[in-house]
């Protein structure tokens, strides 16, 4: 089931130094205001474990960037197939599909496996199409990419994720996090301690906001290729000039 959170409140953020959280906005970046609505963030993370370390961060990241002003939903891969295991219409494929195509920018954290992402990260990825319907899920949208870490710090995973961004269209954003002894970072409450790793995650989540509101009325213009164009023409005038239907 997707998690819709609602961590506006900046009391629910007790590391946050209030008088310098400045939540970014459309007039304080300079650009006019188009589109209205609240920037749209889908988080995915990458295990299933009741104490799952990649959840709490994206859940920290949540309450960050609900407090940015941005609405966001965290989807729970639990129950969702391998990819090509079950047709399209699965339930929690279905799921993950929509709120792809919902969001303007992601979040994507997982925990570092045998140096690489896990299985569990990269089928959430694999089930999101380049084209859906004549719609592309990630094209022109932002994503940060965060992992956590069992050991000592390390970035395998966010190099990974960003080829995997790249290779999605995505506009990756230049910061991101690592999270070493992830298991150290977290009180008994499940929340994140006060700690210059955390910090990076308030930067990360800033940096995301102002990249959406400046990416996403910009998307289509920023996306239209050549290519894709010719290819286009090329279709229609084989469709106009042929001689029967």
């Amino acid at each position: 089931m997707t998690s819709l959170t609602d961590f506006s409140d900046l009391n629910d953020l007790p590391n946050i130094d209030v008088e310098l959280f400045t939540p970014p906005s459309s007039e304080r970046l300079g650009i006019p205001q188009r589109t209205e609505h609240a920037p749209k963030i889908l988080l995915l993370y990458g295990s299933l474990r009741e104490r799952s370390f990649s959840r709490l961060t994206v859940e920290e990241a949540a309450r960050l960037l609900n407090a940015m002003g941005a609405e966001t939903r965290i989807f729970d891969p639990r129950g969702l197939p391998l990819p090509d295991a079950e047709d399209a219409n699965h339930p929690k494929v279905d799921e993950l599909r929509q709120l792809a195509q919902w969001a303007e920018g992601m979040v994507w954290c997982s925990p570092e496996r045998h140096g690489a992402m896990t299985g569990i990260m990269k089928a959430q990825i694999d089930w999101i199409p380049l084209a859906l319907g004549g719609v592309r899920p990630t094209q022109g949208k932002t994503l940060a990419v965060m992992q956590v870490c069992g050991g000592s710090q390390s970035f395998n995973t966010v190099n990974q994720l960003r080829i995997l961004g790249r290779w999605m269209r995505m506009l990756t954003i230049p910061n991101q996090s690592s999270v070493p002894k992830a298991f150290m970072e977290f009180d008994d409450k499940d929340r994140m301690k006060s700690s210059p790793l955390y910090d990076r995650i308030v930067d990360v989540m800033e940096e995301l906001v102002k990249f959406t509101l400046l990416v996403r009325d910009r998307s289509d213009v920023l996306t239209d290729r050549y290519s894709e164009r010719k290819e286009s023409a090329e279709e229609v005038s084989k469709r106009v000039n042929q001689r029967a239907i």
